[in-house]
């Protein structure tokens, strides 16, 4: 199947030329998305109630908070706190937590995660009573 640009060419239209970045915003944005998908994973960051209130202040809530991104033009470098459910194994959380950031990143920016460096800052109990090891 051709793409809208394939056709164009095939037309003998010139594809139009520019640049493209993306904020690392919108990669911290993935990567949280991701990251809190994976099984076992709490939440992101910490909700200091200063940083709440900033936000509210400026009337938006930073959807990466926790999360901390270095991008260039072809890899990033992401640094990630997160809290960990007890009862799960957390290098596994933390195997899974990269696959999945590093995945979405490549999937939606076509960048590559050089590194993702994750700091778990706790461990909270589940609402529910199961605490079987996973």
């Amino acid at each position: 199947m051709k793409t809208t640009s394939d056709k164009a060419m095939d037309m003998g239209i010139v594809p139009i030329q520019g640049g493209l970045s993306i904020d690392d915003n919108v990669i911290g944005s993935i990567a949280a998305m991701a990251a809190t998908n994976v099984e076992g994973v709490v939440s992101l960051g910490t909700s200091s109630f200063r940083k709440v209130l900033a936000e509210r202040v400026k009337g938006k809530q930073r959807k990466s908070r926790g999360i901390e991104v270095a991008a260039g033009l072809k890899e990033a470098i992401l640094d990630i706190d997160l809290k960990v459910f007890y009862g799960y194994s957390i290098q596994n959380v933390v195997r899974e937590v990269r696959f999945s950031v590093a995945t979405k990143i490549l999937e939606l920016t076509g960048l590559n995660a050089k590194e993702i460096n994750i700091h778990v800052i706790g461990v909270d109990l589940k609402n529910n009573s199961s605490t079987e090891m996973k």
